[in-house]
């Protein structure tokens, strides 16, 4: 069974975060690449631009979160604790995300972009014209970057896709150049 027909049924062919039935498809929870159960579920258009654009995120559509908060599954339980730990200061999510609970691993998974962070301590990754990076982006290397301890050399003009961000080093992100995943410093790339 493919993984969107085995989350349909799941889902009972609705948003798992605001049960909307219109324009569904799989999103996978990010830094995820794999396509699986463990990372992924059934999310409406509107849901996705909100959570991959925050500055279009409307507070309101979001007052669902009291539901799926509670979902089993924990894909819906990460977006659900990020999007809750985005909108704290608007006072009803801090009520929610207070009441929620997420076991280590689970927690461990949510904060991997660094939603839950406070703006002072959050790492923020900027290419070389100081665009924002974020996990699953896209960029393309404005050099030649020889690959330490491999005789490869990823040229200027490469794209990489989905890239991962590091948690600790704001110059650091992690992206695959061919077969090989490689860290890349953000001097070096351009937002596609």
């Amino acid at each position: 069974m493919s993984l969107e027909r085995e989350l349909k049924k799941r889902s009972n062919k609705v948003c798992e975060l605001c049960s909307s039935d219109e324009n569904l498809q799989v999103y996978i929870v990010p830094p995820s690449k794999d396509e699986n159960l463990e990372n992924s579920f059934m999310a409406c258009k509107t849901c996705i631009h909100q959570i991959e654009n925050p500055e279009a995120t409307d507070t309101n559509h979001w007052r669902c979160l009291n539901d799926c908060m509670w979902s089993e599954h924990k894909p819906v339980q990460v977006v659900a604790w990020r999007m809750l730990s985005r909108l704290r200061k608007e006072g009803w999510p801090q009520d929610l995300l207070d009441m929620m609970y997420l076991d280590e691993e689970t927690l461990e998974f949510a904060k991997a972009t660094g939603e839950g962070e406070d703006d002072a301590n959050k790492v923020i990754h900027r290419d070389v014209n100081g665009v924002v990076l974020e996990a699953g982006d896209s960029v393309v290397l404005i050099k030649d970057l020889k690959v330490k301890g491999s005789s490869m050399v990823a040229k200027q003009g490469t794209a990489v896709r989905n890239i991962r961000l590091d948690r600790d080093n704001e110059k650091y992100i992690e992206g695959k150049v061919g077969p090989t995943q490689i860290v890349i410093i953000t001097d070096y790339v351009k937002k596609i």
